[in-house]
Formats: C-alpha cells, sequence, structure tokens
C-alpha cells in the first residue's frame, strides 16, 4: 500500500512537470493564427502553407499577397479611441451618438454628465463611451466627429493575437492535465492520496478558470472596439456692462475688488523686498554694522575720559 501511494505521488509530480514542457514548446511554436467566429471572438487555428511546384513566379507572388492579407484579417486587433467635441447641444448630441451606436449593432457602456454655471447662464459637459463592433470602429469616430467642433481625436490599436494563441496553448495542457488527474483521483485507495490529488485538481481547476476569464476578456474587447466621447457645450461668456458712477458698483463687487487691490499691494510689496534685499545686504548692511561697531566703543570710552 506503501509502495503504491508513492508511485501515486511520483505520478503526479511527472505529469506535471510534463504539462510545464509542453506549454513551453506550444509557447515556443509561431505556426498558429486566430480565425475570428462570426460572433467576433478570436479563436486560435493552425496557419496553412500552401506550396505549387508548377506556378509561375507572377502566381507565386499573388499568391504571397494574399497569404499577408489574410494574416492581416487574422490578426486579433483592440482598437480604442478618444474623441472630445464642442457641441451645440449635448442632450442632442448624446442621443444622436447613443442612436448611432447601436445601429451599428453596439451599446452604451458608460455615460457621464456635469452641470456648470456661469452667473445665472449654465452649461453641460460629459462624455460617452460606446462599445462598437471593430469593423464599425472608424465609422463610429467619423459620427462623432460630426457632431460639433473637433478638439481631440485619439486611436490606438493593440495586437493579441499572441497572447490569445498563448492562453489557449497553456489551457490545452491544463485541460489534459485536469484529465489526468481526475483519472488518479477516482483510482487513489487512501484517504491521503485522494487529498493530495485533490489539491492538485482544485489548483488546476483554478488556474483553468482564470486563463479562460483573461481569453474571455480579450475576445471581447477584440470582438468590440471602445470610443470614448467628450462633449462639451461652450463656456457662457455674459457681458458685463460697467456702471456709470462708481458708487453705483454693488456692495458685494466693491469689496472683493478691495481685497483683490489689498492683495495685489501685498504681492508688490514682497516682490519689491525680494528685489531691494540683496542691495540691503550687499550696500546698507555694512554700514550699519560698522556704525554699531563705533558707537559701541565709544559708548566703552567715555566713562575713562
Amino acid at each position: 500500500m506503501k509502495h503504491r501511494r508513492t508511485l501515486l505521488l511520483v505520478v503526479v509530480v511527472a505529469l506535471v512537470a510534463l504539462a510545464g514542457c509542453s506549454g513551453g514548446a506550444d509557447d515556443g511554436s509561431g505556426g498558429a493564427e486566430l480565425h475570428r467566429s462570426d460572433d467576433g471572438a478570436a479563436t486560435a487555428a493552425p496557419t496553412v502553407e500552401a506550396t505549387s511546384s508548377g506556378a509561375s513566379g507572377g502566381a507565386n507572388s499573388d499568391s504571397a499577397a494574399s497569404s499577408k492579407t489574410a494574416n492581416v484579417q487574422n490578426r486579433a486587433l483592440i482598437k480604442t479611441g478618444t474623441v472630445r467635441v464642442e457641441v451645440d447641444d449635448f442632450q442632442a448630441s448624446k442621443s444622436n451618438l447613443t442612436a448611432a451606436v447601436q445601429r451599428y449593432g453596439g451599446f452604451v457602456s458608460d455615460t457621464s454628465q456635469e452641470r456648470h454655471s456661469v452667473d445665472n447662464e449654465t452649461y453641460l459637459t460629459g462624455q460617452v463611451v460606446l462599445r462598437v463592433p471593430a469593423a464599425d470602429f472608424d465609422a463610429l469616430v467619423e459620427d462623432a466627429k460630426a457632431e460639433g467642433e473637433v478638439e481631440v481625436v485619439k486611436t490606438n490599436t493593440e495586437d493579441v493575437t499572441d497572447r490569445l494563441v498563448d492562453l489557449e496553448a497553456r489551457l490545452e495542457n491544463l485541460r489534459a492535465q485536469r484529465d489526468q488527474l481526475r483519472k488518479l483521483y477516482d483510482e487513489a485507495n487512501t484517504t491521503e492520496d485522494v487529498l493530495a490529488v485533490q489539491r492538485e485538481l482544485s489548483d488546476v481547476q483554478g488556474e483553468i478558470e482564470r486563463l479562460e476569464a483573461q481569453k474571455q476578456s480579450l475576445q471581447d474587447r477584440v470582438a468590440f472596439s471602445t470610443l470614448t466621447v467628450r462633449l462639451e457645450e461652450p463656456r457662457p461668456t455674459p457681458d458685463r456692462v460697467a456702471p456709470d458712477r462708481w458708487y453705483d458698483t454693488p456692495v458685494l463687487s466693491a469689496f472683493f475688488q478691495s481685497v483683490d487691490g489689498v492683495a495685489t499691494v501685498a504681492r508688490a510689496l514682497v516682490v519689491g523686498l525680494a528685489y531691494a534685499l540683496p542691495y540691503f545686504l550687499v550696500f546698507v548692511f555694512p554700514f550699519v554694522l560698522l556704525g554699531g561697531l563705533a558707537w559701541r566703543f565709544r559708548h566703552r570710552l567715555l566713562p575713562h575720559s
């Protein structure tokens, strides 16, 4: 029985080492590509190489160009962007963008809105986060730019093909390891063996779930691009008419103007002192020091005279 338990633990350790070696081999292989299904999810598929010994040079060139185009199309790309637009009507522009993203088959994932006031006038600012199928991302950017005066446009594309291929390879290895551990679990006869295999099986299952969540998140971001649109109504600039006579100025306005004047004078005094201090230290302070010493010396001599 003890020999059987020892053999079982050795098999588990060998299985873990084998899975690590297989993962390294799969990570190093570069012959896999991602193919996107109808729902936009990217899946890994092996690259198929086509060779034709009897094809002409022109046919080979066309085949190579077609292969490159297919490879570019099969890349898993995450597209993101930011657009800031000054609009006349925040609510109208927000409604237009919502209708546009829904027309493309996307959705609004987040919105925010802020109300500002200047005197008695108000204006709105905020942003709308839109998720749209990757094929319609550029069209949605143009729709956002058409809402008003464009201030900022930023777009970014991230290639995550290798990350998805690596995740899939690691998941395949972990699933194979899980299947082997399940067989060992069924064959375990002692409580110690059951607990040992169960711990390994729990760790492997947790790692599988974590990697599957990462893969699903990447596939979702590949299938649906993200565009953040910042909408800003123009800030009001009300015309302020100066009073004809100084005493017609409102009391609070006069008080704050006086406070500003005091602050200005204090700041000017501090700056002037900073300018004058070096001159005082160089030209005035030595004479003051010498005068003080002379007075003190004279004061000491007076009692003896």
